[in-house]
C-alpha cells in the first residue's frame, strides 16, 4: 500500500479507516480503530516507541517476535490474548503493516463485512 502521509499515525490511519464500518476513537490517550464497537487496532506511543497493537490468529504472536524482537513485541495488557505490537518509528514495511491490519480486523468484524474486503 503507497500512501503520501509522512506520519506513522497518518499512514496508520489511512490503512485502517479504508476498511469497512471502520471509525477512529481515542482511547487510554491513544487513537484505537474499531469496527462496530470492537477495537482491532491501535496506535501507541506510552512506552517511548511508536507502535501498533492488532489481534493475531493463534501461534502468530510467537513466531513473530521470535523471527524478529527488534520489530515485533508481545504489548502489555493484550499480549496475553494474542496480541502483537509492531514497531511503526523504525521504517516498517508499511505493506506487512496493512495486511497485520487487515488480518486483526479480519478476526474482529463481523463476517458480512469480513467478505466485502479484498485481500
Amino acid at each position: 500500500m503507497t500512501t503520501d502521509c509522512s506520519l506513522p499515525i497518518d499512514r496508520l490511519r489511512a490503512i485502517c479507516l479504508a476498511l469497512p464500518e471502520t471509525v477512529e476513537k481515542q482511547a487510554w490517550g491513544d487513537p484505537t480503530f474499531r469496527v462496530r464497537d470492537k477495537i482491532f487496532a491501535m496506535e501507541k506511543r506510552g512506552d517511548g516507541r511508536i507502535s501498533l497493537w492488532c489481534k493475531a490468529p493463534p501461534g502468530s504472536q510467537a513466531v513473530l517476535v521470535g523471527a524478529d524482537p527488534d520489530r515485533f513485541f508481545v504489548p502489555p495488557y493484550v499480549g496475553h490474548k494474542g496480541w502483537v505490537g509492531v514497531r511503526l518509528d523504525t521504517g516498517p514495511d508499511w505493506d506487512e503493516v496493512a495486511n497485520l491490519v487487515r488480518r486483526s480486523y479480519r478476526l474482529t468484524a463481523p463476517k458480512g463485512l469480513v467478505g466485502t474486503i479484498d485481500d
